[in-house]
């Protein structure tokens, strides 16, 4: 055992990883662009985390207030208007649209157009979701190029070196280098996508918590008025 280890080869030092800086100069140009895609994904993932916080989305006070306001002030949509302007909530943002109808229009005029704030206020709790969506498909592909390339060069060299007969350690040490730049854009990769779903998981959760508030908010308060009469002028042949 002691013979085994003491006969075990040493590995040079221009061939270890020994901190992150080697790494990524052992991994070529192709490291570059990766590293981009690192710090625009942990942005997005930041970023997203902040702002889908349940408080800035669907705070706990707004319908509970919301249902004061109306209750106390039966004729004057404004008031519940300015309430939901006030907060700057995606529940406030989709409600605001049914309660600008509700003295004027029937309950499914008021579910309709809530459902059109609703899909408005998906695309801007899912922005930026793209951007992890293509991190995570193109940094894999980013590590393989580089690879790829880093195998080219490590042939070439041997190849054209009039002392590489013989020699696979040459061979070995480029290859060997060459594919740090695969496991980078894995490394990348992989959380980018976990954390992409993660966020896409939490989006859906409050997406059908605005849409069941919505449905409580028309059952309780769409039926309180009646379309007005339409305008003589309208129904005019």
């Amino acid at each position: 055992m002691i013979m085994t280890l003491a006969m075990a080869p040493t590995v040079p030092d221009s061939v270890q990883v020994q901190n992150v800086m080697d790494f990524v100069q052992k991994g070529g140009v192709m490291m570059i662009p990766i590293g981009v895609c690192s710090l625009i994904a942990l942005t997005v993932i930041i970023e997203r985390r902040i702002f889908l916080r349940r408080k800035n989305v669907i705070p706990p006070a707004f319908m509970p207030g919301l249902k004061k306001v109306l209750n106390g002030n039966p004729g004057d949509t404004e008031a519940a208007m300015g309430y939901c302007r006030r907060s700057n909530s995606a529940i406030a943002n989709v409600l605001v649209a049914g309660i600008r109808k509700i003295d004027r229009c029937s309950p499914e005029v008021i579910e309709k157009a809530i459902e059109e704030a609703g899909e408005r206020e998906v695309l801007t709790l899912r922005k930026h979701l793209r951007a992890l969506a293509v991190i995570a498909s193109v940094t894999p592909l980013m590590g393989l190029l580089g690879t790829i390339i880093g195998m080219i060069t490590a042939f070439q060299t041997v190849a054209v070196s009039p002392e590489a007969l013989g020699k696979t350690e040459m061979l070995a040490g480029g290859i060997y280098e060459a594919m740090i730049t695969t496991a980078a854009g894995l490394s990348v990769a992989i959380p980018v996508l976990i954390c992409y779903h993660w966020i896409s998981a939490t989006i859906d959760t409050l997406v059908a918590d605005i849409d069941h508030m919505s449905v409580d908010f028309v059952d309780e308060f769409g039926e309180r008025r009646t379309p007005s009469p339409p305008d003589a002028k309208e129904t005019r042949p």
